[in-house]
């Protein structure tokens, strides 16, 4: 299998991504890339790590909705899709950076009869980086539609300018940096351009670390909901250590201010 994509990304890709913070790209992995996070996504399901969680349970909601983080460091085969996949050129190339660091992958299922939401958020206050080349690839590994939990983005929002406090996907209050929560989308949502894409398998989409995006429930009882999600950093991300963050393995020794690289958060490419 190789790292390049299936196809060229165009300059009209390229440029949806810097104007509206989210891209759908279609086409780009080959069918085998998908079998084989199937195959993973079940083995992580079958036998959790102790970075995982089950959020609808912890909501007390029907259903399953559950994530991993940092998978490729005890599944082979999503070591492979991290490090031998198209993945990671297809960050470089739409972020327009000369390499790419692998931040961290996961799994985010939802079981059909899942409803538990996935609420509005942006992803870079999560995390200790800062910089503007990070973004998320979200790659589908069952067919997509809005009743099986399809992800909404605000276009442009990553140009708005704020940092908003992460959203617990538990519903519990594990974030306390001092910043405003999200603005209630739901109440505005006629006065914005919100983004939701079909998807069919191997189709993906990318979007930047200050895109506001958030899912519904899968309501269906016919379809998963399963993706594999890797995050990138680019050029300019440099490590921003703040307390009251997204749980991560042991933290790497990178002074503040200083480039990723490490053990914990590689190259990838070239």
């Amino acid at each position: 299998m190789s790292q390049e994509p299936a196809r060229p990304i165009t300059p009209r890709e390229t440029e949806t991504f810097r104007e509206d913070g989210i891209v759908c790209l279609r086409g780009l992995f080959a069918p085998d890339w998908v079998e084989r996070l199937r195959e993973a996504a079940e083995a992580g399901l079958a036998a959790p790590s102790d970075m995982s969680a089950e959020l609808a349970a912890a909501r007390k909601e029907k259903g399953r909705f559950f994530h991993d983080t940092f998978i490729w460091r005890h599944n082979a085969d999503c070591r492979a899709f991290v490090f031998e996949s198209p993945a990671a050129q297809i960050a470089a190339r739409v972020m327009d950076s000369r390499r790419v660091n692998i931040f961290f992958d996961q799994w985010l299922i939802k079981e059909p009869g899942t409803p538990t939401a996935t609420p509005w958020h942006h992803d870079l206050t999560y995390w200790p980086v800062k910089g503007t080349q990070i973004c998320t690839l979200w790659l589908a590994l069952d067919p997509v539609d809005a009743a099986s939990g399809s992800v909404e983005y605000i276009k442009g929002s990553h140009t708005w300018g704020r940092h908003y406090l992460p959203a617990s996907f538990s519903g519990s209050n594990q974030y306390t940096e001092d910043l405003d929560p999200v603005p209630d989308i739901e109440a505005m949502r006629d006065e914005l351009d919100i983004a939701r894409f079909e998807l069919e398998p191997g189709d993906c989409t990318l979007h930047h670390g200050l895109t506001v995006h958030g899912a519904p429930g899968n309501s269906r009882l016919d379809r998963r909901r399963r993706a594999h999600v890797s995050r990138w950093a680019g050029d300019d991300a440099l490590y921003a250590p703040r307390p009251g963050l997204q749980e991560m393995p042991a933290l790497p020794a990178i002074p503040s201010g200083g480039p990723l690289d490490s053990d914990l958060w590689p190259q990838v490419w070239p």
